[in-house]
């Protein structure tokens, strides 16, 4: 079995999450596939807003996709204690997701004695499956 970690918001899953679902199973034999849902106030912190839905719903939803294996909530301040906790082989970077966290994922995983492989999958139609750009329900 591989494990496989993603992290994301996921105020709505769309079919853009799905490939990029699909994207990160890819990556090993035997997949499990483990999704982070950013915890609402380090969401509002990384974003600048917060998100439309409570992390227990998002957390919920996500959870209930039948291309996701298991559903963690991220941590409050930091990332490196839930990613430690999951055991994943590989971290899969969506093609838009940036900042201190990506920028520094894999000196802070090294420096916290964690290894594992990192990799940035491809965007899946981002003209029209990006959150921002698609109406909530």
């Amino acid at each position: 079995m591989t494990r496989i970690m993603v992290f994301g918001t996921f105020d709505m899953v769309h079919e853009g999450h799905a490939d990029f679902f699909r994207q990160a199973r890819a990556l090993g034999k035997e997949p499990h596939l483990i999704v982070s849902v950013a915890r609402d106030a380090a969401a509002a912190r990384h974003r600048g807003f917060s998100p439309r839905h409570h992390e227990s719903e998002r957390l919920a939803q996500v959870a209930a996709h039948p291309l996701v294996d298991e559903a963690v909530l991220g941590d409050e301040i930091g990332y490196i204690g839930h990613i430690a906790a999951a055991k994943p082989d590989i971290i899969a970077i969506g093609y838009d997701q940036m900042g201190e966290y990506v920028d520094n994922l894999e000196k802070d995983l090294t420096d916290a004695g964690y290894a594992c492989k990192v990799v940035r999958l491809q965007a899946f139609q981002p003209e029209k499956y990006k959150t921002s750009k698609l109406s909530f329900d």
